[in-house]
């Protein structure tokens, strides 16, 4: 076979390359002649698969190395009788490590606890459940909000999206979507953005576009909310340079870069490229993840607050200043240099690990500490 793929998906060689000839190209490079005479094409988020980019071609087999779909027409797939797979949930671990690395160290600036504050979780699907796990361990308040699923479960523990405008922290985890019964294009416009409780923190690491950037600048200069945390912006690579620098802390576009979830996204599109051309998988994708050279945490044996030693543990494990630091450095750049930059910081960013990579030393016993310890997915051991 020939499989055409996005070069900067890791570990292809190693798991697709028994199968056929690999064909490696930059994601702008990656069009109709390039797919031609292939039988499968991996992308991630930046390749556009559309009619045009499919037509004529002899490919049988799509996948994306992203939970994400909205840069595939899947209506285009289906007429050219190509399959599709995708890989939902891959890099959820490491989305929530980014968002209480984003919530921790705001508390560490402003001298504020996570205890007892209250949360909106808006998407309550691989991401959003495992943010709903953890908080609800760390002792705040949860509302959450996901249409599809109050609609396919009825359960009364969901809320409508205005409710969760009282909430100290709201974080975003939907899909980007303009048609449907819940389209998320601005769901977060002027007037919603404008309900939000003063002081509150507003976390995207959804899509851009499901948060209006020009409206999110007037609602900071407002104070309402108060502060934002944003991975993901309209108009990427080009972002908003005066809205960088009205949010606490920005990132480029790489809250669910871990090592685990990169290798995750390859094991997901293989085990269906295998399933779709009835192939025998024997890609051992775990052989792939060496340890780290620092897996093993303590707890301070004369600590006096257990939040303040997970708040450790988790900046230790990912700090989000580091990164949001490298993507300020944008404003000392040429205009014209400033969107190559911030594609720059994506293809050569250096993977962190997930929590569960380590083990975490505890002296004595505390419940609330090993059960928020194991709600992030670290391992834990106990000290005599």
């Amino acid at each position: 076979m020939k499989i055409v793929v996005d070069q900067r998906i890791p570990f292809v060689e190693e798991a697709f390359g028994s199968f056929g000839e690999i064909l490696k190209y930059d994601s702008r490079a990656i069009d109709n002649a390039a797919v031609h005479d292939a039988d499968a094409l991996l992308v991630r988020s930046e390749t556009k698969v559309d009619e045009k980019l499919v037509a004529g071609s002899k490919l049988r087999f799509v996948g994306t190395a992203t939970i994400g779909t909205d840069h595939v027409d899947l209506d285009a797939l289906r007429r050219n009788g190509v399959a599709f797979a995708s890989a939902p949930g891959c890099n959820s671990n490491a989305v929530v490590q980014y968002v209480f690395s984003a919530l921790y160290t705001l508390g560490a600036r402003e001298g504020f606890s996570l205890k007892g504050k209250t949360i909106g979780v808006v998407g309550v699907g691989n991401i959003g459940s495992k943010i709903v796990r953890v908080a609800q361990n760390l002792g705040m308040n949860v509302l959450k909000n996901d249409p599809p699923l109050y609609r396919s479960t009825g359960e009364p523990t969901f809320f409508p999206l205005d409710d969760l405008m009282s909430a100290d922290f709201i974080t975003v985890h939907v899909p980007y979507t303009k048609r449907g019964p819940d389209p998320t294009h601005h769901l977060f416009d002027g007037e919603r953005l404008s309900k939000m409780k003063r002081g509150a923190v507003l976390i995207n690491s959804s899509r851009g576009a499901v948060v209006d950037n020009q409206a999110l600048k007037r609602a900071l200069a407002a104070g309402c909310p108060s502060t934002a945390v944003l991975d993901v912006w309209e108009n990427e690579p080009n972002i908003d340079l005066e809205l960088l620098g009205q949010c606490a802390l920005g990132t480029q576009h790489i809250a669910g870069y871990s090592i685990d979830g990169k290798v995750n996204a390859t094991r997901m599109i293989y085990s269906a490229f295998c399933s779709h051309f009835g192939l025998t998988p024997a890609w051992d994708a775990a052989s792939v993840i060496a340890p780290p050279s620092d897996p093993i945490m303590r707890i301070n044996p004369g600590y006096t607050d257990p939040e303040k030693e997970i708040s450790r543990l988790v900046r230790e494990c990912y700090d989000i200043t580091a990164d949001d630091s490298k993507l300020r450095m944008v404003f000392e750049l040429k205009e014209d240099e400033r969107g190559f930059y911030f594609k720059n910081l994506r293809g050569k960013y250096i993977f962190r690990y997930e929590f569960s990579n380590r083990t975490v030393t505890v002296t004595g016993k505390d419940s609330y500490l090993a059960d928020v310890l194991t709600a992030f997915g670290f391992k834990t051991r106990y000290a005599n």
